[in-house]
């Protein structure tokens, strides 16, 4: 088999197996966090709006969602490791062509088209190959080293970006990820290949469906911070009534199911699935791939939330914001590679539990130590308790789903459970974002209307001006609007503390939904197993 074949060299080997697959696994990660502190730097830089410059993140997210399904096939079809060669060949392509982008156009074509195609072949197969390159007993401490990479990738994406912006150009970070991919493919010689088996035709039906149900949901979600979730908002799309991003939710679990029905259509064929909906039936797997959903819907959110305290509340540079940040990451390292060594043995359950409730202690402990007197360290306690949370997790769920499974399936897992995580992270986002919002315009109309140093129509025009969502402002930022519009010193004054008092009452209510998250995971633990796959 190919995980004896992968684990019969030294142990110099497989840390070089295991190098390269963290290496390919922080790559992709690292592109949905290192240019968040740098939007507004790079739309000047090529000409555009930072809308643009967002758009252009929105649809990296939506070609991965979309091509991640059919992007584990391929590697089944043509070989992981030839899959995961060809994917970081793509992704190069795409990294070179954003650092050498003049206008936007440009930059959509290798940020969102070419790096997305890329990472949808990329991520699928680094699943496939650690169970080709491990034996079942070593794979919770190998997964747990990938999955902690890009959790990593994540948390000092900022401070990465950051400098480069600061210093720089933020050109060199996909210049850097030009030759971080030839690292990896000089060191990819090295990773062992497992059996494809008997060759099929790519189901082509399916993977349209495939691709088109989880981009349209997937793309549902990302424009609910601009349409509204139901409600729509003012001059927002909408239809009967109701916001858009419903519509095409709606769309895309029609169209999902669409996906399923027609699979099982092909099984009864005796024909090759896309994905066999078996798989789906499979108690643990299904147990896995809902804990990933939480663990990124959790994640994500949290990594929107503290950067935008950071940053805007306290006003910290992008710089310092990253340092704030990288406690989390050694926590995090610490779990995911102890666990496996000194708990080989532990009961997979147990640890997920425990990892979950880490996750929601840091969730409650940071909503109980905002103020509005608190200094940035109020941060590295919680974040130190969700690094572990997701070290926990990190450690166990790769072996988890993928020893749900014959190892011949290993690479249609990994795009399942990629097409999982992105749907996790994009919900993740966009909910904490949502209450976010929700939360900070309700309680500043509030205070607003509560101060009688404000007069009647100024409050009248705030409650329609500020309809669709209050922003989320710094006091320098409100002051130079304030200042703009020409408002009295009383009205100034009341304003900024109402934002003041609003921001934190919207960051609580950001992390309440996540803390209620974490504890929603908890009732869907049971199907994790006990004991270590053997």
């Amino acid at each position: 088999m190919a995980a004896k074949a992968g684990t019969g060299g030294s142990s110099t080997k497989s840390g070089q197996v295991l190098l390269t697959l963290a290496a390919g696994q922080f790559l992709m990660a690292l592109d949905s966090s290192v240019m968040n502190v740098s939007i507004a730097t790079v739309a000047d830089d090529i000409g555009t709006t930072v809308t643009g410059i967002q758009g252009a993140i929105t649809a990296y997210t939506l070609v991965m969602a979309m091509f991640m399904i059919p992007g584990g096939k391929i590697g089944a079809l043509i070989g992981r490791k030839r899959a995961f060669m060809i994917g970081c060949a793509v992704y190069g392509c795409g990294s070179l062509t954003t650092a050498l982008s003049p206008n936007l156009t440009v930059l959509l074509i290798g940020w969102a088209f070419l790096e997305g195609i890329g990472a949808a072949l990329i991520l699928p197969a680094i699943v496939a190959l650690v169970a080709g390159n491990f034996a079942v007993e070593r794979r919770p401490a190998a997964y747990g080293l990938v999955a902690a990479a890009g959790a990593v990738a994540i948390a000092v994406g900022p401070l990465i970006g950051g400098v480069a912006t600061t210093y720089f150009s933020w050109r060199w970070v996909f210049a850097g990820e030009v030759v971080l991919v030839l690292g990896i493919l000089v060191l990819a010689r090295r990773v062992a290949d497992a059996p494809t088996g008997e060759r099929h035709r790519l189901d082509l039906v399916g993977a349209v469906l495939s691709a088109l149900g989880l981009g349209v949901f997937v793309y549902g979600v990302l424009r609910s911070d601009e349409w509204g979730w139901f409600r729509p908002k003012p001059d927002a799309p909408s239809w009967l009534g109701v916001s858009l991003v419903v519509w095409l939710m709606l769309a895309g679990m029609l169209l999902i199911w669409l996906f399923l029905r027609w699979e099982a259509r092909v099984v009864e064929r005796r024909e090759e699935p896309l994905v066999d909906p078996a798989l789906l039936r499979n108690k643990q797997l299904t147990g896995g791939l809902t804990m990933f959903f939480f663990q990124y819907l959790v994640q994500m959110g949290v990594f929107f939330v503290v950067p935008l305290y950071l940053s805007v509340a306290l006003g910290l540079s992008a710089l310092k914001t990253g340092v704030r940040i990288l406690p989390l990451s050694l926590t995090l390292l610490a779990a995911a590679i102890l666990i496996p060594r000194f708990l080989p043995d532990v009961s997979p359950r147990r640890v997920v539990r425990l990892g979950i409730l880490a996750l929601f202690a840091g969730a409650v402990v940071l909503m109980a130590a905002l103020d509005a007197d608190a200094g940035a360290e109020v941060v590295t306690v919680p974040l130190l308790l969700i690094g572990l949370g997701m070290g926990a997790l990190a450690s166990q769920l790769g072996a988890v789903t993928v020893s749900a499974v014959p190892d011949e399936q290993s690479a249609e897992v990994g795009g399942i459970q990629n097409a999982v995580t992105n749907l996790g992270a994009s919900i993740g986002t966009a909910l904490a974002g949502s209450i976010l919002i929700a939360a900070l315009t309700t309680s500043f109309l509030t205070s607003v209307e509560q101060n009688e140093a404000i007069p009647a129509s100024v409050k009248s025009s705030a409650t329609v001006e500020l309809e669709s969502g209050v922003p989320f402002l710094s006091d320098a930022q409100l002051q130079d609007a304030l200042d703009e519009a020409g408002t009295s010193e009383e009205v100034t004054q009341a304003a900024l503390d109402a934002n003041e008092e609003a921001r934190l009452d919207g960051l609580r209510a950001a992390l309440a939904i996540l803390a209620f998250s974490a504890l929603l995971a908890m009732f869907f633990t049971q199907r994790i197993p006990t004991s270590q796959p053997r």
